[in-house]
């Protein structure tokens, strides 16, 4: 489900009804608890919280017109989607996230390489998320990102 929307508000101005709440609750804890330095956008039809051009002049390798992506926040068909690069790119901070999961929600964790699914709107563990936000500054994910280069 992309979105056409050309800004934030709109898109979440655009969501069913059911979704509204989790995702501005997401979405705020997301703008208090990301480190600063990151901005957010419209990109792959999705909320996005990217190294700007300013940080990063070079872009997102995959394609240089866009910022480097970090964390990404989209309404899917049936579930909210997280997309968290840190995870991706970094083992000891996946391990730090499934370890401390079950700590903070009573269902099993549904996730992919950088992407965790919320199917039950009442059951997102927004502390652990917000705790997660705040853990790789732009310069740290720029050097993860360069890092991943050099292998």
């Amino acid at each position: 489900m992309q979105s056409t929307a050309k800004n934030p508000q709109e898109y979440l101005d655009s969501l069913p009804e059911e979704r509204k709440e989790a995702m501005n609750k997401l979405r705020n804890s997301i703008l208090e608890q990301l480190p600063k330095g990151f901005e957010e956008n419209i990109n792959y039809g999705m909320l996005c919280y990217c190294v700007p051009f300013s940080l990063y002049p070079g872009g997102y390798h995959c394609n240089p017109e866009i910022p480097l992506p970090f964390l990404s926040l989209a309404s899917q068909k049936n579930f909210i989607a997280l997309y968290h690069m840190g995870i991706y790119a970094d083992p000891k901070l996946l391990d730090w996230f499934v370890n401390e999961y079950p700590k903070h929600s009573k269902l099993k964790l549904d996730m992919g390489k950088s992407c965790i699914r919320f199917k039950k709107m009442d059951q997102i563990p927004y502390e652990l998320l917000g705790e997660l936000f705040g853990k790789i500054s732009p310069e740290k994910w720029i050097e993860m990102y360069e890092g991943a280069f050099r292998k």
